[in-house]
């Protein structure tokens, strides 16, 4: 909240109040001609708004110093930006007058205006208007004995959930440093040591302590362990500091990086996110954890409340503005998978595979070794490789082409200009189409190039979701592939060769090979949008696609081959039959993508055997089912 101290606000408050008070001064003078009361209403409106507290408690019956100490303590209690003044009428009987007021006090930055209506009694004092002071004059249901106090209320952070509504992370202990005002001998001192070890703006922790509560621990600080481990001996040689340890949801899970991490609110960050934070709130640095920051966190609550100076006892509720409720961000991801997924990337030099359910397209795992699970599995953009082959043959098959026909293998082959070589057992050979698409024959998928047109290669990949404008609320890439306009252009695609993708884009056409529709991908089941106080609706995703039956009967086939007697073969698991193809790309990177039932993996590897990676994920999956 903003700095609550006298002529000490930020320049544009400074210069908002000085406007505020330019535009009313008119309306408190225009009409007042002596001998009213008008003059005194005047002169104690403009000097309680503009912080001339004498001058407008001169304009009072009461004690001079202990009027201005009193409108004073309206700006430190309140943690008040501004206040404003608005006369609304004044009436005399005799030698008694009232005034009305409209009060308008911004309760800071991000937070709301709090607007009442109060009465100035006034009565001549030797031949002079005086308001007649009692507390009543600040707010009419204030009395003697009484101050104003602004307690925030803040949920703590809600969890990022699995599908079936287990938290992915873990809680761990944030310590917050407090302190009871009513205990404080010089809090101003104590906000100057604060500030010098934590960064923290000192006029802010100095307005927290004013605001709230005398008898109650009022949070200043949160620290994280390792910040607090550094600090630590700095903050308690502090007098008056009091350090508290808080559990909150804030240790990852697996996937940690797609789960993301949460920080304590710093400097920085309170600056980026405005008010209203408060010590003990925290911030999501990166994954859903930034993505749903609101989501999980919600708005504080905000109440204006009187307290009695001797309890420190809430005395009556002046106003209360709810915030924004709190509330889980519920994952389509699967404990069990992740699991497994993990188990199977760890052995590896480099590898991300992304698992997602065929029929609905929602992402059960993401595991990664090495690469970044959301920028790399979730929207990197890699070569396909000849696994994209697959999508190539739904246009090949339309094109004539059938499973049987034999292509040579040879171990170079230049299409249209361009150049392919071929390595291995199947060079030389002359296998079917069934077969070089199971052994990944690059030089043979080549040659196809001149087989299929441009509009049908490019409607097949369409159909496969490849550069649909689906949308997640993390980091993604569906895919994209040039103009195909030449034969040289046109094999290079078929053996992926100038096809861009990510794992999930590629995960998402294993899906639908299975299950005959292709679906776009799905992380989050609630809410809808990330932003809950968002009032436009949330995109609208791409409609499934439905599969031509016949042809995506024959792509199982062929994807079959690929584990019983192609390069994936050690693809195979336990339990339903796996289908799935894996290619080499440039370089060390290889592919794998397939199925198994109603799940289906994409895995991008370097240096190692991307379909020995989905089988250990597979056979983990069977065995922990």
């Amino acid at each position: 909240m903003a700095s609550a101290l006298p002529f000490r606000t930020p320049l544009r408050r400074t210069v908002a109040a000085a406007l505020a008070l330019a535009a009313s001064a008119p309306l408190l003078s225009g009409c007042f001609e002596e001998p009213s009361a008008h003059d005194a209403v005047r002169d104690f409106l403009v000097g309680w708004q503009s912080g001339d507290y004498p001058m407008a408690a001169r304009r009072t019956d009461g004690d001079p110093a202990h009027v201005a100490k009193a409108l004073e303590d309206v700006r430190l209690q309140l943690d008040a930006a501004s206040l404003r003044f608005h006369l609304t009428g004044v009436s005399r009987s005799g030698d008694a007058s009232q005034a009305g007021f409209r009060a308008e006090i911004d309760l800071g930055e991000n937070n709301p205006l709090w607007v009442y209506h109060g009465k100035l009694p006034l009565h001549l004092v030797d031949g002079v208007w005086k308001v007649r002071w009692s507390p009543s004059v600040l707010h009419p249901q204030l009395k003697e004995g009484q101050r104003f106090a602004v307690p925030p209320i803040s949920d703590s952070r809600q969890p990022v959930l699995d599908r079936n509504g287990d938290a992915l992370q873990r809680d761990a202990v944030l310590y917050v440093a407090g302190v009871t005002p009513a205990n404080l001998k010089d809090p101003e001192r104590l906000c100057e040591e604060l500030a010098e070890v934590t960064g923290f703006a000192q006029d802010r922790l100095l307005s927290r302590i004013h605001s709230a509560p005398p008898n109650e621990l009022a949070p200043l600080v949160t620290f994280g362990r390792r910040k607090y481990a550094e600090l630590q001996s700095r903050l308690t040689a502090i007098q008056g500091i009091t350090i508290r340890p808080q559990k909150q949801p804030v240790d990852p899970g697996a996937p940690t990086q797609i789960v993301g991490r949460v920080s304590a609110i710093t400097p920085e960050t309170e600056q980026q996110l405005g008010g209203p934070q408060r010590a003990g709130d925290s911030v999501g640095l990166s994954g859903l954890q930034k993505a749903y920051q609101d989501q999980l966190t919600g708005a504080t609550a905000i109440r204006v409340i009187t307290l009695d100076l001797k309890t420190g006892k809430e005395v009556s509720e002046l106003a209360k503005w709810e915030g924004r409720s709190n509330a889980p961000v519920q994952t389509t991801i699967d404990a069990r998978l992740q699991g497994s997924a993990e188990v199977a990337v760890a052995s590896a030099n480099k590898a991300a595979l992304v698992a997602v359910k065929g029929s609905t397209g929602e992402v059960l795992a993401v595991a990664t070794q090495q690469f970044h699970q959301e920028k790399d599995a979730l929207g990197g953009k890699f070569a396909a490789g000849s696994v994209f082959s697959i999508v190539a043959a739904d246009a090949l098959l339309q094109s004539g082409v059938t499973a049987k026909q034999r292509l040579p293998c040879p171990p170079e082959r230049s299409v249209g200009g361009a150049r392919f070589q071929q390595a291995g057992a199947s060079a030389g050979s002359t296998p079917t189409f069934k077969g070089s698409l199971a052994n990944a024959c690059v030089t043979a998928l080549a040659a196809l190039g001149r087989r299929v047109d441009a509009g049908t290669l490019t409607a097949s990949a369409r159909s496969f979701g490849i550069g649909s404008d689906w949308q997640l609320p993390l980091k993604s890439f569906s895919g994209s592939l040039p103009r195909l306009t030449s034969s040289a252009a046109r094999a290079r695609a078929i053996v992926g060769q100038n096809i861009k993708v990510s794992p999930l884009s590629m995960a998402l056409i294993a899906g639908a090979i299975k299950n005959g529709t292709w679906h776009p991908p799905v992380l989050v089941k609630q809410p809808a949008t990330p932003d809950p106080a968002a009032e436009t609706p949330p995109v609208r995703q791409p409609n499934p696609i439905k599969l031509d039956p016949a042809r995506t009967e024959v792509l199982r086939g062929l994807m079959r081959a690929g584990v019983t007697s192609g390069t994936a073969a050690t693809a195979n698991a336990n339990g339903p039959q796996v289908h799935g193809i894996s290619s080499f790309t440039t370089g060390s990177r290889s592919w794998f993508i397939g199925y198994q039932d109603d799940v289906a993996v994409a895995v991008l590897a370097e240096g190692n055997d991307p379909a020995a990676i989905a089988g250990a994920f597979f056979h983990g999956a069977h065995s922990t089912a």
